[in-house]
């Protein structure tokens, strides 16, 4: 009995060893028991049926995983299918390529067929998979680092006590944002990293501006305390205040808010710099208010506008007293420049005026001595009556005596129509 199994044995080795032997990878054995019998070169054609079929489908799962990966479990799985396909490559034999069995084929239909391009292709996708794969996968490193260093300048910022803190916070903020934008856009990481940085940048940006403006109201508090006996400490003190509201880009919401700041801490750096001028500059705004306020509701008389063109000329004297050496020259000559054009178009009014007046007193003259010896002949009548309206026409809106011709107007054109 144990001869039997002793020789069984030796059959099957035996056999296993041929079939071992004919399947080796060497055109010279395959070719003639592929002509022969090539049943007996099945095991090889299963085993490489079997590995390009995984190779295949192991690339196209890679290619789905890592190309439309949704999160990095993603990426790491379609790294593991690359490598799976890369096995399976590595056991298709490409000597086989030359020698493929048509006999073998035409006896079990071959349903597939493999060739030195595909192969080649195949292997260029698997380096390409894996460079994606290695490329998404160290692009993480920095994109964890940057979330984790946003998130930490968060937390500081809202700990942050002073001024200062805050603006350690802030840099370290856009540090983080910065490290984010640089990561490549063709990885997993930056695709993920651009689709957050629109929200990113504008909390950052909403934060920014409340630190310039919440700086800004913390030197002015500062200032405030110390302006009665250190002057040029205050001054410093707002001008800091106002260089970080001059950071705010005027295409901010906020931007309004920070304009006023400015314009107010100015008011008050210029008033402990410069005493003198700030004096002479609100002396000259106050004659030039006067003089808006009597310029209202016209027409005024001659004498109104020449008293209104009088305070105008009274601000730009005290203007004018601003010596170009003082901080407040260039604010001096700006308002001078307002000033006259005002004072200008109160001469052009006050001109306008008295030559209504002029024009509406020859006119009553005339028609005063009309009335008094009137012509015999209509025509010299209608002739110097027409005379009277063409002067009377020449009156402008706007003048004490313009609703004075335009009654004159109406009488003097009916007399004429009484006279046709």
């Amino acid at each position: 009995m144990f001869g039997k199994i002793k020789f069984a044995a030796i059959i099957v080795g035996g056999t296993a060893g041929i079939l071992w032997v004919v399947n080796l990878p060497y055109p010279m054995i395959r070719q003639p028991v592929a002509q022969a019998a090539p049943l007996l070169l099945l095991p090889s054609f299963m085993s490489m049926d079997l590995h390009y079929r995984g190779a295949i489908d192991s690339l196209e799962q890679a290619d789905q995983l890592i190309s439309k990966a949704t999160s990095i479990a993603d990426i790491e799985r379609g790294g593991e299918k690359v490598k799976d396909a890369k096995k399976h490559l590595e056991y298709l034999p490409v000597w086989f390529l030359g020698y493929y069995p048509q006999r073998y084929c035409t006896l079990f239909g071959c349903s597939w067929k493999f060739t030195f391009d595909e192969f080649e292709q195949a292997r260029q996708r698997v380096a390409r998979l894996e460079a994606v794969a290695f490329q998404d996968k160290n692009a993480l490193v920095p994109f964890n680092e940057a979330q984790k260093a946003l998130l930490t300048a968060k937390q500081e910022y809202q700990e942050a006590k002073n001024t200062k803190d805050r603006e350690i916070a802030i840099a370290s903020w856009q540090t983080a944002i910065d490290k984010l934008d640089q990561i490549s856009q063709q990885t997993f990481a930056g695709k993920n990293s651009q689709t957050q940085l629109a929200a990113y940048k504008r909390d950052f940006e909403n934060v920014q501006i409340s630190n310039f403006i919440a700086a800004a109201q913390e030197f002015d508090l500062e200032a405030q305390k110390v302006k009665s006996t250190n002057s040029q400490a205050a001054s410093e003190l707002w001008q800091q205040a106002i260089t970080r509201l001059e950071q705010v880009p005027n295409k901010n919401p906020r931007y309004l808010d920070a304009q006023k700041l400015i314009a107010a801490y100015q008011v008050k750096q210029n008033t402990v710099v410069d005493q003198r001028s700030s004096t002479l500059i609100e002396a000259g705004k106050q004659y030039a208010l006067a003089a808006a306020k009597s310029a209202q509701n016209p027409p005024h008389t001659t004498q109104r506008w020449g008293q209104i063109g009088e305070l105008w000329e009274d601000a730009i004297q005290q203007l004018k007293r601003i010596e170009v050496t003082e901080p407040s020259y260039v604010e001096a000559q700006t308002l001078i420049a307002q000033y006259q054009t005002n004072l200008g178009t109160i001469k052009i009014r006050q001109q306008m005026e008295s030559d209504a007046v002029e024009i509406l007193n020859e006119a009553n003259k005339e028609i005063q001595r009309l009335i008094a010896s009137p012509p015999t002949d209509k025509n010299q009548i209608r002739a110097e009556i027409q005379g009277v309206m063409t002067q009377l026409n020449t009156i402008k809106p706007g003048t004490t005596a313009y609703a004075e011709s335009q009654r004159l107007l109406t009488l003097a054109n009916q007399r004429i129509q009484q006279l046709k």
